[in-house]
């Protein structure tokens, strides 16, 4: 067996996760004026180099703007933002996240398999089906709710590649952490069983190429996730 190495995070990185943390919590408000740079580094006891460094990544990141002459100030990363800002908010407190934000990403879901299915369907292959069925079985054969949340997102996944859009599993990949989490919360909550029912469901649309079927199951089965009696919501 091969262990990896143990590393400490950087002081960058600590400097960085902690105003993540405090912009995301609502400690520090949209459009306030952070201190001088000096000062931060006395009271946070690090370099002006460290500082320097993570409020730049914090600008690429679109939670800071730093203003010429003006200072530094809190974005409004709902505007600003971008794929970094998106990873930061799904990795907030532990990949925990909030009603709004779980609703949010399924209501994403429903919108990014909606489009697999109507590029996929019209030219999938029966080799193509087979796998995705493959994927499916990993579930139902699964042996805790952490290894099926994997197998429903793997499937997810291969959902996607089919679907030929080059974008589209690159967008479900970055989204990994927080659908992994609710899937296993579902698991948990709901079963495995059920979990694999779902897919599979999803699976015998596809494998009918039946497009106006899949499409309409998408919607209900995350309606039955969001408002419904299957929701997972952690608040």
């Amino acid at each position: 067996m091969e262990f990896q190495k143990i590393s400490s995070p950087s002081l960058r990185e600590l400097f960085v996760n902690q105003f993540e943390e405090l912009i995301l919590s609502g400690k520090l408000k949209i459009g306030e004026k952070l201190p001088p740079e000096r000062q931060l580094a006395e009271e946070m006891q690090v370099s002006r180099a460290v500082v320097n460094s993570g409020i730049r990544e914090l600008e690429k990141k679109g939670f800071l703007t730093v203003k010429s002459r003006s200072g530094t100030f809190v974005a409004d990363y709902r505007q600003k933002g971008t794929i970094d800002t998106l990873l930061a908010i799904m990795n907030y407190r532990g990949g925990r996240l909030k009603s709004s934000e779980i609703r949010s990403i399924l209501e994403i879901r429903i919108a990014l398999d909606t489009l697999a299915v109507q590029l996929c369907i019209p030219s999938i292959t029966d080799s193509e089906i087979a796998l995705l069925l493959e994927k499916i079985e990993a579930i139902k054969n699964a042996a805790d709710a952490t290894e099926a949340a994997g197998a429903a997102f793997a499937f997810q996944h291969a959902f996607s590649l089919v679907s030929g859009n080059t974008l589209m599993p690159l967008i479900m990949q970055s989204f990994r952490p927080p659908v992994f989490t609710l899937w296993e919360r579902f698991c948990i909550l709901y079963g495995i069983p059920t979990l694999y029912e779902s897919n599979y469901r999803l699976w015998t649309f596809i494998r009918d190429r039946d497009k106006e079927g899949a499409i309409a199951y998408i919607q209900s089965s995350m309606d039955d996730v969001i408002f419904g009696k299957h929701q997972i919501y952690f608040d």
